[in-house]
């Protein structure tokens, strides 16, 4: 799903990261980026269901997306969070936190 090259990708990383020393300092600074890049609220499907992600947040060691459909808040890890089309802007650091994690 790749919406950028890998050296842009790679860009985007070293802009997140450039002053982390270590993966947790590195995941909190793709985690800041998306949440400061991300427009949300954005409405996506999951299992068939539509459901509006609120915000992203940052667990010990993984960036999830909070999705509400009603009163039902669930996290889904945002590596798993199928992306609307168009995609919401900002969703090209998720591609980035992407390839980060597949490095």
């Amino acid at each position: 799903m790749a919406s950028k090259g890998n050296a842009a990708l790679e860009a985007m990383i070293e802009e997140a990261t450039v002053d982390a020393c270590g993966d947790d300092e590195q995941l909190t600074g793709l985690f800041t980026m998306i949440e400061e890049h991300l427009a949300v609220p954005f409405t996506t499907t999951v299992l068939g269901v539509e459901v509006t992600v609120r915000k992203i947040d940052l667990t010990a060691d993984s960036i999830v997306a909070v999705c509400a459909r009603g009163r039902h808040r669930q996290r889904i890890g945002i590596l798993d969070l199928p992306l609307p089309t168009p995609a919401p802007d900002g969703a090209a650091w998720i591609d980035a936190y992407r390839h980060w994690v597949g490095r």
